[in-house]
């Protein structure tokens, strides 16, 4: 449904002069919206019902924690969604790692919160203090558990990106085969590149945290922002050079 909707939309701002070889939902991208769909329904269910004004005060305090899920999500939601209607690779080496990449999303839903809750209430100065069933207060993390926190965050991190790594790489492969004119073999290259910093930084907080560095491994993915634009600045001076001499043709029926 929301594929639909964009195709209709936003695709010639995928690329512009891009030809766009996914022009129909396949299933494979339909269980890879219904997948991502259920990983951002856990975000919710994980927070209970309010009882009373002051459950509803901690729920709205959780929002933030909840609005950088939700936008880290719709990130990897649409680089999926871009890679598809870009090339519509559906054979089994696409299945097999699109596989992988659904599991690294559904399975780290949990500690990506518990990670972004920890840092907005240590932020805003909240109570790092949880309540037990039995009404015991324990501490959200112990002393030396953020190594480990940090260690888990940067593999699942590092494991997502490097998948779209290896997607893009394939794409490259397949080149003959999908007919990339120069523009397009550009385009890819750079999404390649984009994909493989995100892997970078992941790797460098890793390395930090086996240093021993714990305290600073969280700040490392503040990198991506001028990594990225950087990137994404430097590609849009190269792509000027090489998109005058293609048509804007948006897709290939």
């Amino acid at each position: 449904m929301i594929r639909r909707l964009l195709s209709q939309k936003v695709d010639a701002a995928i690329q512009p002069g891009f030809r766009l070889r996914g022009t129909e939902v396949s299933r494979l991208e339909g269980l890879s919206d219904a997948v991502i769909g259920f990983a951002l329904t856990l975000l919710v269910v994980s927070l209970e019902v309010p009882q009373t004004f002051d459950e509803l005060l901690d729920s709205i305090r959780g929002f933030a924690a909840f609005a950088l899920c939700f936008g880290l999500l719709i990130v990897i939601w649409f680089e999926h969604y871009t890679f598809f209607r870009r090339y519509a690779l559906q054979d089994t080496f696409i299945i097999f790692w699109n596989t992988v990449l659904l599991f690294l999303i559904v399975f780290y839903v949990y500690p990506l919160k518990f990670l972004f809750t920890l840092f907005f209430n240590n932020l805003f100065g909240m109570d790092l203090v949880v309540a037990q069933p039995g009404g015991a207060a324990v501490p959200m993390i112990q002393e030396g558990q953020l190594s480990q926190l940090y260690l888990i965050f940067g593999i699942g991190w590092t494991a997502v990106w490097l998948v779209f790594v290896l997607f893009y790489r394939y794409a490259l492969q397949q080149s003959d085969r999908l007919g990339l004119n120069p523009l397009e073999l550009f385009d890819t290259r750079a999404s390649l590149y984009e994909n493989l910093s995100a892997v970078l930084v992941g790797f460098v907080s890793i390395l930090i945290v086996i240093a021993g560095g714990a305290d600073s491994a969280g700040w490392v993915y503040l990198a991506m922002f001028p990594i990225t634009w950087l990137i994404k600045r430097r590609n849009a001076i190269q792509r000027r050079k090489i998109a005058p001499s293609f048509k804007p043709v948006t897709s290939i029926e």
